[in-house]
């Protein structure tokens, strides 16, 4: 993926009876009993916004996420509305970056229980200072929330957290002045459905770029492997050949993120 593109031009297809931009189609499949395994179901993307700065900037994403017959609010957040009784369109399909487009979804059905709470928990990650550009990665992001997310899964599922790393990549970026803002888009879009398509991205996750053209960017792949396949297509290609030609510089990163026995603290590293 290019890294941290600023898409907020980004003109989605909306339905016009309604103030929240949706996607106007989406393909629902039978649901294994694993996507409800950890007490919550999983509403159609279709039901939550497409808005880019919703997505990242308030996790939007959170609200596909709902719990029959039980109230949840988002941890931290002083929004007063809650779950839903019932969902009345529900989906394998997690949406699990700024993209809620077909063909950009997390498939739960291919996770395991600890990958499935964990992509579930990383719906609520947003910024929590706006110099998230620059500041040091576990300050910038809302990592506490997450893992009250992870143990609030865990409870509903009822087991043991295990300590359980996950494949995280960061990119920081400076835009060069004049940038093709049209190709950043296609190329990052592009890039993004082929990682989607490969399977194991978690989270994609990118800022808004501030006024010195600086981003942050950032992926959580359920192993490096993942990650080493999700990049081997031709707009992965693309994307690293016109490097040059859109950023002034880029600072790309590999790390260890380690939720650690009962989700009680994290550990971030260096990948080795």
């Amino acid at each position: 993926m290019a890294p941290g593109p600023d898409l907020s031009f980004l003109a989605q297809e909306v339905d016009s009876t309604t103030s929240t931009n949706v996607v106007k189609t989406s393909t629902t499949t039978p649901l294994p009993a694993k996507v409800f395994s950890t007490g919550s179901v999983v509403l159609d993307p279709s039901q939550i916004t497409t808005d880019f700065d919703e997505l990242r900037f308030e996790a939007a994403a959170f609200g596909q996420l709902q719990v029959p017959g039980k109230d949840r609010v988002h941890p931290g957040s002083t929004n007063e509305e809650t779950a839903t009784e019932t969902a009345p369109l529900l989906s394998a399909d997690l949406v699990s970056s700024p993209y809620n487009i077909p063909g950009h979804y997390l498939t739960l059905t291919s996770l395991n229980t600890h990958n499935l709470i964990f992509a579930k928990a990383l719906t609520g990650l947003k910024p929590v200072r706006s110099n998230y550009a620059t500041a040091p990665y576990t300050q910038a992001l809302n990592f506490t929330t997450v893992l009250e997310l992870v143990r609030g899964f865990v409870k509903d599922e009822g087991i043991e957290w295990k300590e359980q790393s996950f494949y995280v990549v960061i990119f920081r970026s400076k835009l060069r002045t004049g940038v093709d803002s049209d190709l950043l888009y296609q190329l990052d879009c592009e890039s993004h459905r082929e990682a989607c398509e490969c399977g194991g991205l978690l989270k994609y996750w990118f800022g808004r770029v501030d006024e010195e053209r600086r981003n942050l960017a950032t992926c959580f792949w359920r192993s490096r492997e993942d990650a080493r396949l999700g990049g081997l297509g031709p707009w992965h290609a693309k994307a690293r050949a016109a490097g040059r030609q859109l950023y002034e510089s880029i600072i790309f990163s590999t790390h260890r993120f380690t939720v650690l026995d009962g989700a009680e603290d994290f550990r971030f590293e260096d990948w080795e």
